[in-house]
């Protein structure tokens, strides 16, 4: 490991203190070695000979008494005031703000919301005092607020303690990839200091600087494109990459808390980073986050804060995604409105993702639209959910039917085809979306008629209403001939839909026997014109096929008569089922 010389980091003396330096590394975070920094003052007003701790008490030693007590939370620092407001704008005000008789006496300060509380207050009191202090990735964002906080700038004393920590906290930043992660980690209890600090911001924007850096996640060429990985469209949750080389800092983007995470997406956005890789890394963060909410690692968490947590993270996540087309996959955005309508959020954004869905539709694929559900009772998937997605598509295309709506019809069909066997799913959401696209966004009514016969098998303890609410949607003339001849055998149709079917049949058949008899009727005539104005020759053969055709126009008379009684025969059946 070489040694990194950092100026103004440790100088007890003359010489300055040398900072391990580590490079980023394309692996995961956690389990990595810090880097770290002994810190000391340039020069001390007082050097401690000792520093005790005895329960929640801290007492320095010195060859001067202890002359100042500072309470930070429930523990007490037993101190001196020379070292302290020498070096503290905000400890010298409070200091010399009280009488001049209290100043005689030992004081007591009470300090509260210190950022990183009573540990950083040590390492505070450790620096006043001339002792060295060991500077981590952990604690230089705590210590630097404090820091801030305490008003120990270089006004009050050169190479003070504002000053130290942000060159290593800054050196730390830019340097390591890792420390990076674990300086943001630390300012999740600092948040509003870490803002103000820009500690975030920078944090946020180096982590965007270091994937971007790989060349492959610009893309702004042809042949940079052709790196794209791909995201499978039906399922959020499982990322396929053509390049992992793209997408290495994922996972530890992935354990970002939500307000980091969004401040790492906008950096990326900034950057330039490609919208379908920000899209999909959005992707990948909320299915790690969901998998530790449902897996129990946040069981610590209240239940009302955990449903204001799961709103407030559904909001932020819905608000960064990137806009581009085909940057994030329908399938995602349909979880993603799952658990919008799970927290309640922000009725504007429900309808925001819905119609970006809805544009989406055309080019789906049946299994882009499965969301499963988690209720024990429930349907396995999510069928009302994409209803309303339908209908929302609907409500946009209200123009006459386009090449675009029939591929939406099919999508349908064929979703409707792969949830049909579910054994919970109740006739009223099959039905509702069945009935939630028109019926011309259809060219044809076969890939529903399987659907739904595939609803009836699974289903069979249906009442002969809900069944026949449910076939109420296929018409004869929707369906391909052997669609029908199908319908007219299956058992399990209702028997007044089978008989409907069978009638229909018959006038169409009939339809068809009457064209084909006025067919032969015209022959018969042009026959027998031919024969009169013939010579006489051929008069004979004419005979016979005329004759021929009068036998083959009874025959199909009396098929039609048999046809009619069968006709009746179904409508008396018909009438003693229904009574």
């Amino acid at each position: 490991m070489q040694g990194f010389v950092f100026p103004g980091i440790d100088r007890p003396a003359t010489g300055m203190k040398s900072v391990d330096r580590e490079y980023p590394a394309h692996r995961s975070v956690s389990g990595a070695r810090q880097s770290k920094c002994v810190m000391s003052p340039s020069n001390a007003g007082m050097v401690a000979e000792t520093i005790e701790r005895r329960n929640k008490h801290w007492f320095v030693r010195t060859k001067v008494a202890s002359d100042l007590i500072i309470q930070v939370g429930d523990s007490s620092f037993h101190l001196h005031k020379l070292p302290m407001v020498m070096r503290s704008g905000h400890l010298n005000r409070l200091v010399f703000q009280r009488s001049d008789a209290e100043r005689e006496t030992s004081l007591k300060i009470h300090i509260d919301n210190l950022p990183g509380g009573t540990k950083v207050f040590e390492l505070v009191v450790k620096f006043c005092y001339g002792w060295k202090v060991d500077l981590t990735a952990a604690n230089i964002a705590q210590l630097y607020c404090a820091a801030h906080f305490l008003e120990m700038s270089d006004d009050f004393e050169q190479g003070n303690l504002i000053s130290k920590t942000e060159a290593f906290l800054s050196f730390l930043i830019f340097s390591s990839w890792k420390d990076t992660f674990r300086i943001l980690k630390s300012c999740e209890s600092i948040s509003s200091w870490a803002n103000e600090f820009k500690i975030t911001k920078q944090s946020a924007e180096a982590i965007a600087w270091k994937a971007c850096t790989n060349v492959k996640a610009f893309g702004s060429s042809e042949n940079d494109n052709a790196q794209c990985f791909n995201v499978l469209p039906n399922n959020a949750e499982n990322l396929k990459f053509e390049d992992e080389a793209d997408i290495w800092w994922f996972e530890d983007v992935s354990f970002l808390r939500i307000d980091h995470f969004i401040e790492v997406i906008q950096a990326l956005k900034c950057k330039g980073m490609r919208a379908d890789l920000v899209g999909s890394c959005i992707a990948h963060w909320t299915a790690k986050w969901l998998a530790r909410i449902t897996s129990g690692l946040e069981r610590m968490t209240p239940k009302h804060m955990t449903h204001q947590l799961l709103r407030v993270t559904a909001e932020c996540l819905i608000k960064v995604l990137p806009t581009e087309e085909n940057s994030v996959t329908c399938n995602f955005i349909l979880h993603l409105l799952k658990l919008g309508f799970m927290t309640k959020i922000n009725s504007e954004l429900l309808s925001m993702l819905e119609r970006r869905i809805a544009f989406m539709l055309d080019q789906c694929r049946a299994p882009d639209l499965l969301v499963k559900n988690y209720g024990g009772k429930d349907s396995v998937h999510d069928v009302g959910l994409i209803v309303r997605v339908v209908v929302s598509y609907v409500s946009i295309v209200l123009s006459s039917p386009t090449p675009k709506m029939f591929a939406v019809g099919r999508l349908i069909d064929g979703y409707l085809t792969l949830v049909a066997k579910d054994e919970n799913l109740t006739v009223n959401s099959f039905q509702s979306l069945v009935e939630a696209l028109p019926k011309d966004a259809r060219y044809c009514d076969d890939s529903l008629y399987r659907a739904i016969d595939m609803y009836l098998k699974a289903h069979p303890n249906l009442t002969e209403e809900e069944r026949m609410s449910l076939c109420g949607s296929l018409e004869y003339h929707r369906l391909s001939q052997e669609a029908r001849e199908h319908v007219m055998k299956n058992d399990r149709l209702p028997l007044k839909i089978t008989t409907r079917f069978i009638l229909l049949e018959q006038v169409n058949m009939t339809r068809s026997m009457t064209a084909i008899g006025s067919n032969y009727q015209r022959t018969k005539t042009q026959a027998i014109v031919g024969v009169n104005k013939g010579l006489g020759k051929g008069w004979m053969n004419a005979k016979k096929e005329i004759n021929l055709m009068t036998k083959e126009v009874e025959t199909m008379r009396v098929q039609l008569n048999d046809l009619q009684m069968c006709k009746l025969k179904l409508q008396n059946r018909l009438k003693r089922c229904i009574i």
